[in-house]
């Protein structure tokens, strides 16, 4: 005979997790009905009630809510040994991982797990906890860039080597420009946040004029001196690079930089020629990411720009300059951390990249 089983009431944590469990689509659906059972007795549905709404025995109802009294939301795993062995060979899931790397059929841009399936001819359910099992996500994609520079592996190591070793006395500064910013209103108020609903605002919006920002980021420290404009030419570049000077009076300045014109033309030489205190460094062509203050515009848009309504240009300038007030009050230092056995596979990757590109033409 079954044993009496008291009522409990769930913390808030468990039933949040409890909750997430009933809608995580990679937990099987054995362990979403357990999280059931627990909410619904939680809930106050009784134990009869539970086995006729999940068509379970009373006895295993009563055993998963015991579980669950003694371990906690652990005690809803399954057992060691326990539950029916998997019913596909060795064979099926190379099959299934072989088929996955390779490109899908005409018609389709990508593998989904039931167009994998009609293919193999296999149940979907299995090839889901197959491609689970081996880490594979064919819905997911990521973009990347090998970069056709022939100084790739010097430009590289120069930059890093600033990052990891910096010269004594000299001050690290990653420069870059952020340009079109957009100064967006909405058309209609925003909608607060509330509890189990993130604010919201109207798609459509206005366009009130853009605006660049120049930026210099001081790697040791995080501090950003910058300076916000309507262009990004030249003469631009050299007035921000003279209030960057003024911002580091008698220092000696490494300033990292992209290729971009404006940086290595004929007058950024000459005002280097100026300064001879200050030398500059250029990351290797489409690597934008060996570049730190990369870091510091997705940080600017993430946590600035992404949810900000700006009714001007002029208002959006204002909010630009409060930002960066702001951040250099708490920002810290910017660590790089590729190390070398990473910066050896890029290398590696980029050299071959650029080899078969030669024999391409």
């Amino acid at each position: 005979m079954a044993k009496h089983t008291k009522m409990f009431s769930l913390t808030k944590r468990q039933k949040v997790e409890l909750e997430k469990m009933t809608r995580r689509r990679t937990v099987s659906k054995r362990e979403v009905q357990r999280a059931e059972i627990i909410l619904d007795f939680a809930g106050g549905l009784s134990k009869l009630e539970i086995s006729r709404k999940h068509q379970l025995h009373r006895s295993r109802v009563i055993d998963w809510i015991e579980r669950f009294r003694k371990k906690g939301i652990a005690g809803l795993e399954e057992l060691p040994g326990r539950g029916r062995p998997e019913e596909y060979t060795a064979a099926q899931k190379q099959k299934i991982v072989e088929r996955v790397c390779k490109k899908p059929p005409k018609g389709l841009g990508r593998w989904t797990v039931r167009a994998l399936a009609s293919e193999l001819k296999i149940d979907k359910d299995k090839v889901h906890r197959v491609l689970e099992e081996h880490d594979l996500h064919p819905h997911r994609l990521r973009t990347f860039n090998f970069s056709p520079d022939p100084q790739f592996e010097d430009k590289l190591l120069e930059v890093v080597g600033l990052y990891m070793k910096p010269p004594k006395n000299a001050v690290v500064l990653c420069v870059d420009e952020k340009t079109g910013i957009q100064a967006l209103d909405r058309t209609q108020p925003l909608l607060p946040l509330r509890a189990g609903k993130p604010q919201a605002w109207s798609n459509e919006y206005v366009r009130h004029g853009t605006r660049t920002m120049l930026a210099a980021l001081e790697v040791k420290t995080g501090k950003v001196t910058a300076w916000v404009n309507k262009t990004r030419k030249t003469e631009d570049f050299i007035i921000f690079m003279n209030k960057v000077v003024k911002a580091y009076p008698d220092k000696r300045l490494c300033v990292v930089l992209d290729n971009l014109n404006t940086h290595n033309g004929a007058a950024a030489a000459q005002w280097l020629e100026e300064h001879p205190k200050v030398s500059f460094h250029y990351t290797p062509t489409h690597a934008s990411w060996v570049n730190l203050i990369e870091c510091f515009f997705s940080i600017l848009t993430r946590q600035g720009l992404q949810q900000s309504i700006h009714r001007s240009v002029k208002d959006l300038e204002k909010f630009l300059k409060d930002y960066i007030t702001i951040y250099n009050q708490q920002c810290g230092p910017f660590t790089w951390t590729k190390g070398p056995e990473k910066l050896k596979r890029i290398i590696q990757l980029t050299r071959k990249f650029q080899k078969e590109k030669m024999y391409t033409y």
